[in-house]
């Protein structure tokens, strides 16, 4: 979408909830007590890992790095769908619309490829644990994490540089938020290109990612097989399979949004679909993460008896 397109539209209307009109109570409640649970359950994460030097360790590295990503990108959507909600017309002006698809896209490609990161680091905690901290050293995860941050960058300037959109008369996007899929269905113009950039993004950002974590996954699973306790199997598999679980609903959701074909998306569907990667998994990644963690309700401890 550069600045030398010719278009003729300079804001759009975000649809949101307004198809549903007696949904807007109970969708407002929601989504606040989703953003509210995100705010409070990431920020306090970050805060305890920051706080605790116990948790100064590959693993809490990458979680804070998690939850930081998961505060941010929610915080560049549900807002915004909080403040639409009851608005009469909620309009959002071509460079905002620009700047929110960006952000959201850049945070979103991040959490990709930070989760295959993650998962190569519980790989190596659990297959190679004698060697963990000379592999997974401090370099190595800023290295990681840097990775998935510029990486992410570089993807969503090419997808976003890429555009060439034309819009004339009414711009209405189905959606709670500026979304990239949305967008450019209004488009005017031809968008086969467009849609095959979108196609190419999500393979390296969703797809790739998505088979490393699940082939790290299995690589853990037999590792958990040949342990002996029939217990510490048991305790392995019930944090590995909520683990799973939530990677699985983060990117399959995504993948089902972005790699399918677009004359048969119904964009009603699309976006509560969106809701499932946009909103909860960024309130459910510190519940999941943290809810069977020893070390942090340790941290927790330590927190509460220092206020006391």
């Amino acid at each position: 979408m550069a600045m030398d397109n010719v278009t003729a539209v300079f804001q759009f209307l975000l649809i949101g909830i307004s198809n549903y009109p007696q949904w807007k109570d109970m969708f407002f409640t929601l989504v606040l007590i989703i953003y509210l649970s995100t705010l409070l359950g990431n920020g306090f994460t970050i805060f305890l890992i920051h706080f605790d030097p116990n948790l100064h360790t590959p693993m809490y590295f990458f979680l804070s790095n998690l939850s930081f990503l998961d505060l941010c990108y929610g915080t560049a959507s549900m807002p915004h769908a909080l403040v639409h909600c009851f608005s009469t017309h909620p309009y959002l002006s071509y460079p905002w619309c620009l700047t929110q698809m960006s952000v959201s896209l850049t945070l979103a490609t991040a959490e990709c490829l930070l989760l295959a990161a993650m998962a190569y680091d519980c790989v190596v905690a659990i297959n190679n644990p004698l060697r963990y901290s000379v592999v997974m050293n401090g370099p190595v995860c800023v290295c990681l994490a840097a990775t998935s941050w510029g990486t992410s960058l570089v993807l969503t300037a090419m997808l976003i540089l890429s555009l060439r959109l034309h819009f004339y008369g009414a711009n209405v996007i189905n959606h709670f938020v500026c979304e990239i899929l949305s967008l450019i269905k209004l488009a005017c113009s031809d968008i086969s290109f467009n849609e095959l950039m979108i196609l190419i993004t999500s393979v390296f950002t969703l797809l790739l990612p998505f088979g490393f974590v699940l082939l790290s996954y299995i690589r853990i699973a037999m590792a958990v097989i040949r342990i002996r306790s029939a217990q510490g199997r048991l305790k392995a598999f019930t944090t590995c399979g909520s683990h799973l679980t939530m990677v699985t609903i983060f990117y399959g959701t995504a993948i089902s949004m972005y790699m399918k074909p677009q004359f048969n998306s119904s964009p009603d569907q699309d976006k509560f679909i969106s809701v499932f990667y946009g909103a909860l998994t960024p309130m459910l990644n510190p519940l999941i993460y943290n809810l069977r963690n020893k070390d942090v309700k340790r941290a927790i401890r330590k927190v509460m008896l220092k206020r006391t």
